[in-house]
This record gives structure tokens, C-alpha cells and sequence, in this order.
């Protein structure tokens, strides 16, 4: 089925079937997103069911500019940043130590890992360091976007990223040593 202006009509009138073909057309493209996002699966299912929350309640507010799917999009990662900020808030932080030395990984080993894999790796990182990560290198914002979405300096989110490659790069090479001693 094909997201149309008509079916979008449906939606905005909150018409049920329409909502529930709607969040079966797109809903795991939108949890691949989460999951990039969120420390666990079930922080991922809290980030899809608040997200998709959000898009019934406010898809009066899509205007037609720009592709559908891309609004989506944008309102399932604003949700995501608004789940790290409540994090942030309570205290939740976990930071890497900071790592001084770069490593050097086996394009080898990177080709061999599966999307579950590097979910993984990405899903390990600190969720500062996560975030900005997924919003610079997947989303495509840039550091001053990232610093006022996030509440952050824009010096802040360039070290964040640098401290999450890294740390990928540590991961990575870690992985080649694993995979030469095997």
C-alpha cells in the first residue's frame, strides 16, 4: 500500500484500520532507529511506543512539506532525544575512559559483522556518546543542531563523537584480535 495524501487524510482524521496499516508499512524501519538510540531492546520498545504516540497525536501538525515518512522519521528521533534528556536528568551517565590511543581495525573484520553485530557495537557506546553518534553520523545533524537539541556545546558534541569512534575503533580491533588468535 502506498502512503497517499488520502491515507494521510484518514490518519489525521485518526482513523483506526488506517493506523494500524500505517504502523505496520513503517514500524520497523522506525525500530531500527530506536534501536540505534536506545541501551536495550525494551528502551527501544519505550522510545517506538512514545514515538508513535506522538506521531497519531500530532499528524495534524504534517503540512505536506517534505516526504512523510521523513516527518515520522524526525518525530521518532526527537523522541529519542527527549528520552536521552529525561535520562540525563535522573542521572543516568556512563562514560567511557578516555581513550588516548587510536586503533587501527581490519576492514576484514568490519565486513564480516553482521547489522546485529554493529548494532551492537553502537548500542554499547555511552549514551551521550550513542546519541551523538546516531544523530551526526546516521541523521546527519550537525554539532551545533546536536549542542541545541541536546542542551549540549557544540564543542561538547564534537568530542563526544571523536570519544565514540574511538571507542568503535577500540571494539573493532578487538574483535580483529579476536579473530586472528581464532
Amino acid at each position: 500500500m502506498k502512503i497517499d495524501k488520502t491515507f494521510i487524510k484518514k490518519l489525521q482524521k485518526h482513523d483506526k484500520k488506517t493506523q494500524k496499516v500505517f504502523y505496520q508499512l513503517i514500524s520497523a524501519k522506525m525500530y531500527g532507529v530506536c534501536l540505534r538510540f536506545a541501551n536495550s531492546t525494551d528502551e527501544a520498545n519505550d522510545i517506538m511506543q512514545e514515538g508513535f504516540i506522538r506521531v497519531f497525536k500530532h499528524i495534524k501538525d504534517y503540512r505536506g512539506d517534505g516526504s512523510f515518512e521523513g516527518w515520522v522519521r524526525r518525530t521518532i528521533v526527537n523522541t529519542a532525544i527527549n528520552y536521552y534528556k529525561k535520562e540525563k536528568k535522573r542521572g543516568y551517565k556512563v562514560e567511557l575512559e578516555y581513550v588516548k590511543k587510536e586503533y587501527i581495525t581490519n576492514e576484514s573484520a568490519i565486513e564480516k559483522l553482521s547489522f546485529n553485530e554493529l548494532l551492537a557495537i553502537v548500542r554499547d557506546l555511552p549514551t551521550g556518546y550513542r546519541t551523538v553518534f546516531n544523530l551526526n553520523v546516521i541523521e546527519g545533524y550537525t554539532h551545533r543542531e546536536i549542542g541545541e537539541l541536546l542542551g549540549i556545546s557544540e564543542n561538547t558534541s564534537k568530542s563526544q563523537l571523536s570519544r565514540a569512534r574511538l571507542a568503535i575503533q577500540k571494539r573493532l580491533a578487538e574483535i580483529k584480535t579476536k579473530e586472528n588468535i581464532d
